[in-house]
């Protein structure tokens, strides 16, 4: 499916299928223009094939119109330039179709570099960072600081205000310790979330850009990891949609084979696979998000390759998806 990448770009070549078919349940409203074409009417030009395009996303648009979809961004989609700019203009194309996006951001490669640049060791403790007093102060700079800025600028620069914030702002998010703070240091849980401050944002059309740092109520600040901020505000908002923008294909049921993707799972199978340990490592804590906060409200929460350009609007806008869909 070439279609997203093309309603960014005009001017990109398009070599698409014929037809798109809706991976989930379909809107009430579906339209295909192919279909009324015979074979020898099938439209050729670019322009034309531009046109099916967008006629074929319509459905998938009338469904999710006005709908809040929060995105936790982080990982390879943030290194890569080009990546970064896809996930830049798939926020911004699915802001102007009438979408609510919420961008939550991490940025660990970015920490990583500058711990390193002023000599302050780098240490991990069962996949999170050692987080002391110096090494807290860096992180909240870089990502309330430079990460998140520089998502703003690139968002307001495609077209779409948006608006910088972490979870000190408006008291958006209270931080509380980690339970083994004792290893930890400054790294949190979340504690509380009042999106009151995000209401008008969103109804005004822009994007929140969220850091993933919050304080508690002693103003002691702490690193929170980012998809855990992105699934309590998920809830908390009431949002349609939770996808994590991640580094591996999505929920495998082989996780030695890269081909073996679980396109759509329900909580229940989720556990099962937990259990029998196909879910392990790293997607553990993404698996935990994700249910917790389908248990919450949320619709559905996806976890999706970032790796692949325009994958917000492959999941969203085709039934193919870029990754695994989980329902309550």
């Amino acid at each position: 499916m070439l279609a997203a990448k093309t309603l960014i770009n005009p001017s990109t070549p398009l070599n698409l299928p014929n037809k798109l078919t809706l991976r989930r349940p379909k809107p009430p409203f579906s339209l295909s223009i192919r279909n009324s074409l015979s074979d020898s009417q099938a439209p050729t030009t670019p322009g034309q094939l531009r046109v099916d395009i967008l006629a074929e996303s319509l459905p998938f648009i009338q469904k999710f119109r006005g709908k809040t979809i929060v995105v936790k961004y982080g990982g390879a989609a943030m290194k890569s330039e080009s990546l970064q700019a896809s996930v830049v203009n798939d926020l911004v194309l699915l802001s102007c179709v009438g979408l609510r996006p919420i961008l939550v951001h991490g940025g660990g490669p970015e920490i990583n570099h500058w711990l390193k640049r002023l000599n302050i060791e780098v240490s991990f403790h069962d996949g999170l960072r050692v987080t002391d007093a110096a090494t807290m102060e860096i992180v909240s700079m870089v990502l309330a600081g430079k990460v998140n800025k520089n998502l703003v600028s690139l968002i307001d620069r495609a077209g779409v205000k948006a608006i910088g914030l972490c979870g000190f702002d408006g008291r958006l998010v209270t931080a509380r310790p980690a339970p083994n703070a004792a290893k930890l240091g400054f790294v949190g849980e979340v504690a509380r979330v009042d999106p009151t401050v995000l209401w008008s944002i969103v109804n005004d059309g822009h994007i929140p850009v969220i850091a993933s740092v919050a304080a508690d109520e002693t103003g002691q600040q702490y690193n929170i990891n980012a998809d855990t901020v992105a699934g309590e505000l998920a809830a908390a908002l009431g949002a349609e949609k939770l996808i994590l923008l991640t580094d591996v294909a999505g929920i495998l049921s082989d996780r030695n084979d890269a081909f073996s993707l679980v396109k759509e799972i329900d909580i229940k199978g989720v556990k099962k696979m937990v259990e029998e340990g196909k879910i392990g490592g790293g997607m553990i804590p993404k698996v935990n998000c994700c249910v917790r906060s389908l248990a919450q409200g949320v619709k559905t929460a996806s976890i999706v390759d970032g790796r692949v350009p325009h994958s917000l609007l492959l999941e969203i806008l085709t039934d193919e998806g870029a990754g695994t869909m989980i329902s309550g």
